[in-house]
């Protein structure tokens, strides 16, 4: 094969044969193309697309560069939820555990934040002694104790992802949604569930802005599971304004425990439950119901089999940050608006997140919110509180919430559904 070939195949709008990409992918893995090829290849690709096969054969080529976990061992069905990541979006955290209360087993590889977003292993990190690195054997034995496990992919998993994901962050190809596609459900097929719930994230605080993007996102993760023989179905849920009242890591840790005892604030709740609905469906299990399953307790005792066998302490106490700050209503009424971006990018700027993959995280930072759009406010209330380990990064944090919310009169602000539709095969 001759990667120029390829190149030029794809750059005059040609589709990639089976060969090619089974071989530039390899190729490239193994260090035979170089970086500033496959970038040039990585942008033709974000210029002119791919056909629904060239993706599925772009996926099963990273597949391939590494290891493919089975789960046919166990005695229930498996089943995996991804999100494309948001601001307050700590929905994995009860959800695993739920999940697994009701019958299924969760398998689930998470991810770290990087900028605005939030990291499913960041936020469990703030649990004292919770491990992230697991082996393949530890994982099954904490699958067997407590139904579920979130933990970070090891690297063996898709490495050709790994790879291709480090040069598109530094080439401008991130946006091609063939390539996001592809890199989300290398990593969640190989995994070896049996079937995938798709969260996909639509607003400012999200990746895609806008519904059809999002849609076209979703279709393409959707026909990908399908195609591979994972029974995979998708959400297209808002992120226009935060999940939830906490942005920040232990702070999301706190208030998934109150979803788990049966409270917390209403939106993190009815996604929880909606998305433990799908997942059980995908994975054929029937007979209990995730809300009562919340009421109980038993999702609550998942949780803390879960936390246990990962070397954390269910009880520890949480770490908090060394300083706070209110931000006040400025006026009475109703909050209209409060965008979901600048409550993320406020939230990183106090700590709660890293700009670098190797940059370390203030596990109390973060921002509390203390109203939601629709709820009617007092001039002088406090808005949200700010939390971060240095004074000296409030006034960066605020300067990312200026013009990040509102107070009127208006009783019904313009929001996305929390569910806007769902997606399948």
């Amino acid at each position: 094969m001759d990667v120029i070939e390829v190149i030029v195949t794809k750059r005059d709008q040609g589709a990639l044969s089976t060969e090619q990409i089974d071989w530039v992918i390899g190729a490239y893995t193994r260090g035979e193309v170089a970086d500033e090829q496959m970038s040039s290849l990585a942008m033709a690709i974000l210029l002119n697309g791919m056909d629904r096969r060239e993706i599925a054969d772009w996926t099963q080529a990273m597949i391939r560069t590494g290891e493919r976990m089975d789960w046919s061992m166990l005695d229930r069905p498996t089943a995996d939820k991804h999100s494309t990541g948001g601001v307050g979006d700590k929905i994995t955290l009860p959800l695993a555990p739920l999940v697994a209360a009701c019958g299924a087993y969760v398998p689930q590889l998470s991810g770290r934040g990087l900028g605005h977003t939030g990291g499913t292993l960041d936020k469990l990190e703030s649990i004292p002694g919770w491990r992230a690195s697991l082996s393949n054997e530890e994982m099954l034995s904490v699958l067997r104790s407590a139904g579920a496990v979130v933990c970070a992919a090891g690297s063996g998993l898709a490495p050709a992802d790994k790879k291709l994901y480090a040069l598109r962050d530094v080439t401008g190809t991130v946006e091609s949604i063939p390539l996001i596609a592809s890199s989300i459900m290398s990593k969640k097929i190989a995994e070896g569930t049996g079937s995938l719930v798709l969260d996909v994230k639509v607003g400012s605080g999200a990746f895609m802005k806008d519904v059809a993007h999002a849609r076209e996102l979703a279709t393409t993760m959707v026909a990908l599971g399908t195609d591979a023989g994972v029974r995979t179905v998708a959400l297209l849920t808002a992120m226009d304004r935060p999940l939830g009242l906490a942005v920040g890591n232990a702070l999301e840790v706190a208030e998934s425990v109150e979803v788990l005892a049966g409270g917390g604030p209403s939106d993190v709740v009815e996604l929880t439950v909606r998305l433990a609905r799908e997942m059980l469906d995908a994975a054929g299990v029937s007979g209990r119901d995730p809300a009562e399953a919340l009421k109980d307790g038993s999702a609550m005792d998942a949780w803390r089999r879960m936390i246990s066998a990962q070397g954390g302490d269910p009880d520890g106490v949480l770490p908090r940050a060394a300083e706070t700050m209110t931000i006040s209503c400025p006026a009475s009424g109703v909050l209209t608006r409060l965008d979901a971006y600048g409550v993320g990018l406020a939230a990183w700027r106090l700590g709660a997140g890293r700009a670098r993959k190797e940059d370390p995280v203030s596990f109390g930072a973060g921002v509390m919110l203390h109203a939601k759009p629709g709820d009617l406010v007092r001039e002088g209330q406090p808005l949200m509180t700010l939390h971060a380990d240095e004074t000296a990064r409030f006034d960066r944090a605020l300067a990312a919430l200026e013009g990040a919310y509102e107070v009127g009169p208006a009783s019904d602000p313009a929001l996305l559904p929390l569910v806007i539709e769902r997606v399948t095969a």
